[in-house]
């Protein structure tokens, strides 16, 4: 799973990294929680990049409340086109979250630890999403929600000692072909990153 993620980078990074021309101001955020807001990338009506401010914890549009969120903040890659809560959002809206590091929390030692896992070059990590778009039925003059979901799959030999699962991650070269369903379903993109690429740190934080 993905359940806490840092993002470091400013924003001329990110639009330089994900090739967008804006991108929203933002604070560093070294310990990023579901119900949180951060960056994230996604097509425009006219199919350029853009970023944008999202919560994460994707809403699914039928939700009758956001507390749906609260258990979508990852998507397995094994079922992500098929359950109710992210089918619409993985035919039509796919999404990449810029991330700086994860983190994990295995028992190492007969311990606790906190595992700061980032890629070996110190590259940002691009991590696959879905996004989706609610509003509460009962309240039409409320504003509405953009919220994601990180996907994940089985893990590579980097991250199978610390959990059976890891976000999935995409290189530049994939991020036309993720972003655009057109372009394929997207399943064979969902694959986990080549042995060697991450590298754990260990914080010493229970």
């Amino acid at each position: 799973m993905c359940g806490r993620y840092e993002l470091n980078a400013t924003p001329r990074q990110i639009a330089a990294g994900f090739g967008v021309l804006d991108v929203p101001d933002f604070a560093p955020n070294y310990d990023l929680r579901p119900t949180n807001r951060a960056p994230v990338i996604r097509l425009d009506r006219g199919g350029a990049r853009q970023c944008e401010l999202m919560r994460w914890g994707l809403i699914p549009s039928w939700a009758k409340d956001t507390k749906a969120g609260n258990r979508c903040f990852n998507a397995r890659a094994e079922t992500v086109a098929t359950l109710p809560s992210f089918r619409n959002a993985w035919q039509r809206r796919r999404c990449i979250v810029p991330a700086s590091a994860f983190f994990e929390w295995p028992t190492l030692d007969g311990r606790k630890r906190k595992l700061r896992i980032a890629r070996r070059d110190g590259a940002m990590l691009a991590l696959a999403g879905l996004w989706e778009y609610w509003k509460a039925r009962d309240q039409p003059d409320a504003e509405g929600i953009v919220s994601y979901t990180i996907i994940t799959a089985a893990p590579n030999a980097d991250i199978a000692p610390y959990h059976n699962r890891m976000p999935v991650f995409l290189e530049p070269a994939q991020f036309d072909a993720w972003l655009d369903p057109a372009r394929g379903d997207g399943q064979a993109l969902l694959a986990p990153p080549p042995d060697g690429l991450l590298v754990a740190a260990d914080t010493d934080v229970a």
